[in-house]
C-alpha cells in the first residue's frame, strides 16, 4: 500500500489548509486512515483518525479546528485544518491501517505511512 500526501504548505496564522491522502496499490480493508505531524526533537503525535465507518478520534489539540474526514470509495482520507496557529507548524504524516486474514483465519493489521508534507503556519 502506498500514500500519497499532498495539501500542505505556508500559511498565515488563522488560515485553513487541507490535506488529502490517497492509499493505492494492493489493498485488502482499510480500517483505521489518520493524520499524525512531528516537529523536529519531538515525538510524532496523532492529530486525528478515522474508522471506515466514519468515527472519528482527534487531539484535545485540535478539537473544534480540524477535521477528518474520508471518501472510501477513493480510498482517500482529508484534514480540513482552520484557524491555524503557530503551535500548528510540522511535518504532517497520513496513515492507514490495512486489515487482512491470514492463513490460520487470523486478523492482521498492517500500518502504513504516507511521506510527510511540511505545514508551516507564520505569524
Amino acid at each position: 500500500v502506498q500514500l500519497q500526501a499532498s495539501g500542505g504548505g505556508l500559511v498565515q496564522a488563522g488560515g485553513s489548509l487541507r490535506l488529502s491522502c490517497a492509499a493505492s496499490g494492493r489493498i485488502f480493508n482499510l480500517n483505521y486512515m489518520g493524520w499524525y505531524r512531528q516537529v523536529a526533537g519531538k515525538e510524532r503525535e496523532l492529530v486525528a483518525d478515522i474508522t471506515r465507518g466514519g468515527s472519528t478520534n482527534y487531539a484535545d489539540s485540535v478539537k473544534g479546528r480540524f477535521t477528518i474526514s474520508r471518501d472510501n470509495a477513493k480510498n482517500t482520507v482529508y484534514l480540513q485544518m482552520n484557524s491555524l496557529g503557530l503551535a500548528d507548524t510540522a511535518v504532517y504524516y497520513c496513515s492507514a491501517d490495512d486489515l487482512y486474514y491470514n492463513d490460520y483465519g487470523a486478523p492482521v493489521a498492517v500500518k502504513y505511512w504516507g511521506k510527510g508534507t511540511l505545514v508551516t503556519v507564520s505569524s
